[in-house]
């Protein structure tokens, strides 16, 4: 590893900033998770070319650098520092020979000319579909530690690893070292795969937590969530989730939400809240960070339908575990959705039931946004936006309460972007693109793209992009301007370019250092505008 240590991590510490930074070094940006970037220059006429190379399909774009060939599923949005573009995959387009068959991915690409350095290949959990679905590869975005040479990913396995950010080419780093054992059977060696030796285009493993063994967590579908962190912790969602029947939990008492040492790799608290007795689903949702008034704060959607904000310093419960302290707890749901007139409880799954958290919540100018949806296999149904303040102090006996909702929005997996100006963009799975007041709450525009729409928006140089189903990358002017007429009535609002890609985009487009990444199942595209 170049430049810091793993040991001097924990004395250096490395603070994430909440300000635009030229990288994009995790989900969401920053620790914030608002999707809006500063960058400018950042090009509306693109094109992704064809070709049977990448080579071919670069020269045939349009203000297009590179591209990148991916597994054949891909859900991971990229994250780029340190020069390097770092994305989750699967495995059906093997980078060793020797390491085949279905796996969870992290490729490590050169961010000025997209050449391949390495890769983290982990195998599948013998349980299945129930807690790791075929060919998913990894979802979680690499957050990457620059200063320190290291980013850590959640795998297909539930576990947390630090990786090198050289991989093995400057050598074994770290307190790991097996990573011929990983590739063949994980941390807990129950793997499907045979063991090989490690190459100079593998990861680099410097430690590793599992959490299905050190927490007793049960995934259910897929572990999936990107870590947060500030200078001494990660804070991880750890997937716990229903069993097959969708009707049982099998570890109610596991946390959902953990804080991991990042620099030995060693838990240091867990929620203690009770989210894995009242889950819905599952917890997918990404946590937050912020200091809000000079007061460090995680924030986190939960499986059972609330926003939490924790103090990260933790305290001992009656039964001795350092838990985080929970500052206040919101109930993303209207009454209606969780019970009908009758007061009887609406089942979970039907279109007016209600949702859990699976985007993540942004922090903006002291205030929370988050919305509420479900695993797109459930389909549509009704979803709802809300805006909390972060000095809310609400418990468990006294929710905090919204400062507004937005209940035109159906449910969504989408991460809101909020401006500066004054605006919010958030996207349903339905297919539309809601603009609505921050401070108010009301609609200003909408655009219905016709497609289902998995990704979240990306706001930066004056343009909302955002990516589709049916792979189309939509770029909208980011005003609010829409009613031309001023008369009152809701519109579409302009849209600059439609740009068709070969395949499905499910995850979001990022920016960075100049360049515009789309990511689709198949392919990694940069786009930058020619000098």
């Amino acid at each position: 590893m170049k430049k810091l240590t793993i040991s001097l991590l924990a004395v250096a510490g490395v603070v994430p900033s909440p300000s635009w930074a030229a990288d994009w070094p995790q989900w969401g940006g920053t620790s914030h998770k608002n999707m809006v970037s500063k960058e400018p220059g950042i090009p509306v006429e693109i094109k992704a070319g064809e070709g049977a190379t990448v080579e071919e399909m670069a020269a045939a774009g349009t203000n297009l650098k590179w591209v990148a060939k991916l597994g054949s599923q891909t859900y991971g949005t990229p994250t780029i520092a340190a020069g390097r573009v770092l994305v989750g995959t699967n495995n059906n387009e093997p980078r060793n020979a020797a390491v085949t068959g279905d796996r969870g991915v992290v490729m490590s690409f050169d961010e000025k000319t997209g050449a391949f350095q390495w890769q983290l290949t982990t195998p599948k959990l013998g349980a299945g579909k129930v807690s790791d679905w075929e060919f998913l590869g990894i979802c979680s975005s690499v957050t990457i530690d620059a200063k320190a040479g290291v980013g850590y990913v959640v795998t297909n396995r539930g576990e947390v690893l630090a990786l090198d950010l050289d991989g093995m080419a400057d050598g074994n780093d770290g307190p790991y070292q097996d990573e011929a054992k990983y590739q063949a059977g994980g941390l807990d060696g129950v793997g499907n795969g045979k063991e090989t030796p490690a190459g100079k285009q593998d990861a680099d493993i410097v430690w590793g937590f599992d959490m299905r063994g050190e927490l007793g967590v049960f995934p259910h579908n897929v572990t999936s969530s990107s870590v947060v962190m500030d200078e001494k912790n990660l804070y991880v969602t750890t997937s716990n989730g229903v069993d097959w029947s969708h009707l049982n939990i099998p570890a109610p008492l596991a946390p959902c939400l953990v804080s991991i040492d990042k620099a030995t790799g060693k838990l240091v608290g867990e929620e203690g809240a009770g989210i894995g007795e009242r889950i819905m689903h599952c917890n997918w949702s990404s946590p937050t960070f912020a200091n809000h008034n000079g007061k460090p704060m995680v924030i986190f959607g939960a499986g059972d339908g609330f926003v939490y904000g924790f103090n990260p310093e933790t305290v001992k419960d009656k039964e001795g575990f350092d838990v985080l302290q929970e500052i206040f707890r919101y109930d993303g749901n209207k009454k209606e959705y969780r019970f009908n007139q009758s007061n009887e409880p609406i089942k979970y799954a039907t279109y007016p039931g209600p949702s859990e958290y699976i985007a993540s919540a942004v922090y903006h100018d002291g205030k929370i946004y988050a919305a509420i949806g479900q695993d797109p296999e459930h389909g549509e149904g009704v979803g709802l936006l809300s805006c909390i303040s972060a000095d809310s102090k609400g418990a468990s006996a006294a929710p905090a309460g919204a400062l507004w909702t937005y209940d035109g929005i159906k449910r969504t997996i989408s991460t809101p972007s909020v401006t500066d100006d004054g605006l919010v963009f958030i996207a349903d799975y339905s297919g539309k693109l809601h603009c609505v007041d921050a401070k108010t709450g009301k609609l200003v525009w909408e655009h219905d793209t016709f497609s289902h729409i998995w990704g979240s928006s990306l706001v930066v140089d004056g343009r909302v992009y955002l990516g589709t189903e049916d792979g189309e990358l939509i770029v909208i002017k980011a005003s609010a301007s829409a009613d031309a007429n001023h008369d009152g009535k809701i519109k579409d609002q302009e849209v600059l370019s439609t740009v068709d890609f070969p395949d499905p985009i499910y995850s979001s487009p990022v920016v960075a250092n100049g360049t515009l990444y789309v990511t689709t199942q198949t392919h990694l595209y940069a786009f930058a505008a020619k000098k």
